[in-house]
């Protein structure tokens, strides 16, 4: 299913690693890469994130308004994404687009050596820092802790870079939805670790430097962007024109005098 995403990373790893001439220097080049292409996409999603914070008072209005009536609240909701020309799965899309890259990525490190057999006698690593970046933590603990050390580190950055961009976005929760977010962001972070415990270091690699980015991004533009796509679109709901929804009482009928 992933082979031709297989195929497209490849090619350009390879080409990469031509001038590179470090395998770990050309996965952080190819994050930088893919970064770069989905950077226009991300500012949309952010664009269309920020303005449904803005839209959502509206959107939980009219749910309560037509709640005992399904069909007329899915046509106000049709009428109302048309009006405002808001997709509520655009922020969605980033995230499907990464995640076939990542795990065609994973395929691909894992099979290195069959995809590159020119370099497998001389191994792949990250500049001696991570020796072999197909061999994952819990291979590199059967050699030693010290051994293993490096391989642990891109582990715990794994997690950590898990959890710092979920705790941003939710840092103005309070009460109990706080609460359930941190509970549900620690066992995310849990789970990840475990994941990672068996992914090659390459894969470790290349989601810790594109996760680096993510945080860097957010701080430093994504916030930016966010501000200003509310502001816009608070400024538009404010010069609106105002809507009345009449609502038409069946006209009775006369009662007929009696001659």
């Amino acid at each position: 299913m992933w082979d031709w995403i297989v195929e497209i990373l490849f090619q350009t790893l390879k080409l990469i690693q031509g001038f590179a001439g470090d395998w770990g220097l050309s996965i952080i080049i190819l994050v930088v890469i893919i970064r770069l292409l989905l950077t226009p996409l991300m500012l949309k999603s952010t664009k269309s994130t920020a303005r449904m914070q803005v839209l959502q008072p509206k959107m939980m209005e009219m749910q309560e308004r037509y709640a005992d009536d399904p069909e007329r609240l899915s046509r106000e909701m049709q009428k109302f994404y048309a009006e405002n020309k808001f997709n509520p799965l655009a922020g969605c899309l980033p995230l499907l687009i990464q995640m076939p890259i990542l795990i065609a990525l994973f395929n691909l490190l894992r099979d290195l050596g069959k995809y590159f057999p020119e370099a497998a006698e001389t191994g792949f690593s990250f500049y001696n820092v991570l020796p072999n970046l197909v061999m994952s933590p819990s291979q590199a603990m059967s050699f030693g802790i010290g051994s293993a050390l490096p391989y642990m580190l891109a582990l715990i950055l794994f997690g950590l870079l898990t959890f710092i961009p979920q705790m941003y976005m939710t840092r103005n929760q309070t009460g109990a939805q706080a609460e359930s977010t941190k509970m549900m962001m620690i066992v995310m972070t849990v789970m990840m670790l475990f994941m990672g415990w068996g992914l090659p270091a390459g894969v470790l690699l290349y989601y810790d430097v594109s996760s680096a980015w993510q945080v860097t991004q957010q701080l430093f533009v994504t916030n930016k962007v966010i501000e200003k796509a509310k502001a816009e679109e608070e400024a538009r709901l404010a010069n609106a024109p105002l809507e009345v929804d009449v609502v038409r009482r069946e006209r009775k009928q006369r009662p007929h005098k009696k001659h």
